[in-house]
């Protein structure tokens, strides 16, 4: 090792975060308001800092690690292609580019047999938009109110949050109210009503907004971010009609839902449709190198046959994240963790879930599937008043004082651990949780 650079290397959480402070600008943050947790190292569904507390990561780190962490066979593959080619340009045929896509289309409804791969998620969601206006001839894109879609220009703009406010750069974006039965926007007094009333208002804004002008529908499969928002049933069913019935593009984000997540490869299965484009990342090599795409339905790739595609990217199909693509989804089936995500949320998340909401009434709802699950915490279960900022932060910090890595988004914990998480993992968390909550309540 280079004697300077060996001298330069922090031993202690105090050397990292002081080097964190001085020099990193850190995302969707009041920069002089952090507190970065330091981390040094990590094993499966565990993470340790450099003064050796060890934590139970319940938060896939912003639910991506899948596979866990520093899974031995992802690890092998990117530093043997690393002996063999670190990059190479888009426009070559690369053997790892190949066999990842290749894998992934093994995975996906029959009619999809091309991938355009992107760096992340946010870029996977552009490059789907554009493709979905070529195709159509049309301008406009719908998506929910309660969604994310990534931080680039079009994706923050279809992004429903607070956070496309300070963003609002792109054109042609529309936004609509999807299911959300606990806070209904519709008066719904049932699922089925929730599903009906949806369906009706997003009938609406299609024919209010033109069907002529709109390009595509973008949707999570199940929102993540906005909350675990798991579709009603027959909801994506009458979404895919409205689309078939108004020529329009169905784009089904799943970024945070692939790839095992929900107990399948993709969430949409669980609904029995067919998008017309997928977009992808996170899961797919768990974030070990960066990667994202599309898959592009059989008409749609066919378009583009004697068409130019107007999109590209320096590092698309990178050989590192290509060979991490093929070791990951080869470890996932080999090991069988999308089995293993369905059986524990099955038979020990969801129910170890119920089961604390059952004993602590500022537990409003309990909403999942697999490993992918968000508790929503409220300060009167009756006015569903949402549990104010400062007891969440409070919650979180004793969550990691006692062990726990959780994900929390505005008065709720996402409850997401890796796909490989044990029976005794899950315990444990669950353990964890019950104390805290038991404290706070």
């Amino acid at each position: 090792m280079n004697q300077a650079l060996s001298c330069e290397l922090a031993v202690s959480n105090s050397d990292v975060y002081d080097l964190d402070r001085a020099y990193v600008f850190h995302s969707w943050s009041v920069q002089s308001a952090l507190k970065p947790l330091v981390i040094a190292g990590g094993a499966g569904c565990r993470l340790w800092d450099y003064d050796g507390k060890t934590y139970l990561d319940f938060s896939s780190q912003l639910v991506n690690t899948n596979i866990g962490h520093q899974h031995p066979k992802v690890i092998a593959a990117i530093q043997e292609q690393a002996g063999q080619l670190t990059t190479i340009a888009p426009a070559t045929a690369n053997l790892a580019r190949g066999e990842a896509a290749k894998r992934i289309v093994e995975r996906a409804p029959e009619c999809f047999n091309k991938v355009f791969f992107t760096n992340a998620g946010a870029d996977a969601n552009e490059n789907a938009i554009r493709m979905a206006r070529l195709y159509t001839g049309r301008d406009k894109v719908l998506s929910a109110y309660r969604s994310y879609h990534g931080n680039t220009g079009a994706a923050i703009v279809a992004t429903g949050d607070f956070r496309r406010l300070p963003n609002e750069y792109a054109r042609g974006h529309v936004h609509f109210f999807n299911p959300y039965l606990y806070r209904s926007e519709f008066g719904a007094q049932d699922e089925a009503e929730e599903c009906s009333r949806a369906l009706a208002h997003l009938r609406r804004i299609i024919e209010c907004e033109g069907p002529a002008s709109i390009a595509a529908i973008l949707m999570e499969s199940i929102p993540g971010t906005a909350g675990v928002l798991v579709q009603p049933a027959g909801y994506m069913q009458g979404v895919r009609a409205l689309c078939d019935e108004f020529g329009i593009v169905l784009i089904l984000d799943e970024v945070m839902s692939g790839f095992g997540r929900t107990g399948r490869w993709f969430a949409f299965e669980h609904f029995g449709i067919q998008p017309d484009l997928i977009t992808f990342a996170k899961g797919v090599n768990s974030g070990y190198v960066p990667a994202g795409g599309v898959l592009i339905s059989d008409p749609i790739a066919a378009f583009f046959n004697d068409r130019y595609f107007p999109g590209g990217l320096t590092y698309s199909g990178h050989p590192l994240a290509m060979a991490a693509i093929v070791a990951t989804l080869d470890a996932m089936a080999e090991e069988q963790v999308v089995e293993n995500a369905a059986a524990i949320g099955e038979q020990l998340l969801g129910p170890g879930l119920q089961a604390l909401a059952a004993k602590y009434p500022l537990i409003g709802e309990v909403r999942g599937l697999g490993v992918f699950w968000a508790l929503e915490l409220v300060a009167d279960p009756v006015s569903r008043t949402p549990l104010p900022a400062a007891t969440m932060a409070a919650i979180k910090s004793q969550l990691v004082a006692e062990g726990l890595l959780p994900f929390i988004v505005d008065n709720r914990i996402h409850v997401v651990p890796p796909c490989t998480v044990s029976a005794d993992e899950v315990h444990e968390g669950l353990a964890i949780l019950d104390k805290v909550l038991g404290q706070i309540a």
